[in-house]
């Protein structure tokens, strides 16, 4: 009885620590809250958005992305994002925590909603004419590319 006592003590411990080690640190640091919306509650004819979907955010600060009816997600953008950051999607449907240490500019998407517009533009730290060059040349599609155009137009 104490050996499964103890097995059952241990397993625990284990498995809890596993659960840690995949969540995201942010403490001390400023967390934003981006919402993700079947409808804009800023302006009503906006369907399928990030609220916001402009956010400045210091190197070492959180995202926190709040799915609000289902069927969202969020995911880097393919050449978005600065070197040496590392690359992130959620799940469907789920609350998603990233911690972004790498000063740049991030663009992300809701992967089943991106050509229907649904993109946010992160600034992380300070940006540079040149960031803002090689992450407004790549290829958008659908109302992803006129929502990332006035994106870029407020960097300016």
């Amino acid at each position: 009885m104490f050996i499964r006592l103890v097995i059952v003590v241990l397993s625990v411990s284990f498995f809890s620590s596993l659960a840690l080690a995949g969540e995201v640190d942010c403490q001390g640091v400023e967390t934003h809250e981006i919402k993700m919306l079947n409808k804009s509650e800023t302006d009503p004819k906006l369907k399928m958005v990030f609220e916001p979907s402009f956010v400045s955010a210091a190197p070492g600060d959180c995202l926190k992305f709040i799915p609000t009816k289902k069927g969202h997600n969020a995911e880097t953008i393919k050449g978005m994002f600065p070197e040496g950051a590392k690359k992130f999607k959620s799940k469907i449907n789920k609350e998603f925590t990233v911690r972004l240490d790498i000063e740049g500019l991030y663009g992300i998407k809701c992967t089943p909603h991106y050509s229907m517009g649904m993109v946010a533009l992160v600034q992380v730290g300070n940006i540079s004419e040149e960031m803002i060059q090689k992450a407004s040349k790549v290829k958008q599609r659908g109302k992803a590319k006129d929502r990332f155009k006035i994106l870029f137009e407020g960097l300016n």
